[in-house]
């Protein structure tokens, strides 16, 4: 199994202060952004290892007014560490907040060690 979550919040974190794999505690500091390591499974099994792992996140995006430009922004995040985005959707709430949820997927080589990359 391939552990990125610590990978992921560091750099949501520089997307949105509120960042959390949890449920938003705090509404009052938007955007708020919740990442879900929905599946992480083996992809490859081979000599007795797991040589490659699927893994899909699913990231929801709360705001006042727009999460338009906080989507673009973890869009290129999530696109430089290896995800490629499946789906863009808002989705109604009953708070009046507006939001939007994306998911990305990945397969990552397990052999191969998971390089990081700063601009």
């Amino acid at each position: 199994m391939i552990n990125v979550k610590d990978i992921v919040y560091k750099e949501l974190s520089k997307v949105s202060e509120n960042a959390s794999d949890a449920y938003p505690h705090n509404w009052s500091m938007l955007p708020a952004v919740q990442f879900v390591e929905e599946e992480n499974k083996v992809e490859e099994f081979t000599d007795d290892k797991e040589q490659s792992s699927y893994i899909r996140y699913r990231i929801d995006i709360w705001d006042n007014n727009s999460t338009s430009q906080t989507a673009c922004d973890i869009d290129d995040v999530m696109t430089t560490l290896g995800f490629l985005r499946t789906s863009c959707s808002d989705v109604p709430d009953p708070s009046g907040l507006k939001h939007k949820q994306m998911r990305y997927e990945a397969i990552i080589d397990c052999k191969k060690q998971f390089i990081y990359h700063t601009n």
